[in-house]
């Protein structure tokens, strides 16, 4: 990637910026995983930037809590635990079920785009790509909270699905974790579509109680697994 040629085309932001997006979506997507080493010469290679611009990039994604850096040993990808889960689905909580309940002027394109978001996660399934059907499922919460028409909340709420990403890759069984989802998104956006807010509210809230509570547990179980593999 030029970073320099992407900036020239339009973009305002620097290239230490265009970076950190670019790392933050391989994150959304499932390509970087939670301990993954970010080499700065490495990726200055890869988007043909300075290692100091590389290193300006780790430094915002450790502000927005993808990223680790220990003096001595460098940057890596950061591990979530279970105190990280439940603060993310807290807010979660607050700002999806708000933008559903708000949504009753939302414009057609909006509630356009969440049905489209439901069916693309179904066609993922149907395919078996289970790592996209996870990033689609990311992307459909994505648009519900599209619905509040707040640029600092989209921008916000794009972060703490990165977060959340890193929290997927736990889980022992993608394809199971996945699929449970689905359907329940599509009920989710069903009732949205029909108007009926406070109903999509109540199921978004159970959704995430249950969605936190399994992901809870991935990440105690990886915990007590390192822990035990340690201790042999």
């Amino acid at each position: 990637m030029d970073i320099d040629a992407v900036i020239e085309a339009g973009s305002a932001a620097s290239a230490a910026e265009v970076v950190q997006a670019a790392l933050r979506k391989k994150i959304v997507e499932g390509r970087l995983l939670p301990g993954t080493r970010l080499v700065d010469h490495l990726l200055a290679t890869e988007y043909d930037v300075s290692r100091n611009t590389v290193r300006d990039a780790l430094r915002l994604l450790t502000t927005d809590g993808l990223v680790v850096s220990v003096r001595n040993a460098g940057s890596s990808v950061r591990m979530l635990n279970a105190a990280d889960i439940h603060d993310i689905y807290s807010a979660r909580c607050l700002i999806e079920t708000g933008a559903i309940l708000q949504s009753s002027s939302a414009p057609d394109a909006l509630l356009d785009h969440v049905r489209r978001a439901a069916s693309l996660s179904e066609q993922h399934v149907a395919a078996g790509d289970w790592n996209k059907v996870g990033t689609a499922s990311l992307n459909f919460h994505r648009s519900i909270v599209g619905l509040a028409r707040s640029e600092r909340l989209g921008n916000f709420f794009g972060n703490l699905v990165a977060q959340l990403r890193l929290a997927f890759a736990v889980m022992p069984d993608e394809s199971a974790f996945q699929v449970s989802w689905v359907s329940r998104d599509r009920d989710i956006a069903e009732l949205v579509l029909a108007g009926r807010r406070e109903e999509a509210a109540a199921m978004l809230v159970e959704y995430l109680n249950d969605s936190e509570s399994q992901i809870i547990d991935g990440v105690r179980a990886a915990e007590y697994a390192n822990i035990a593999l340690a201790s042999n």
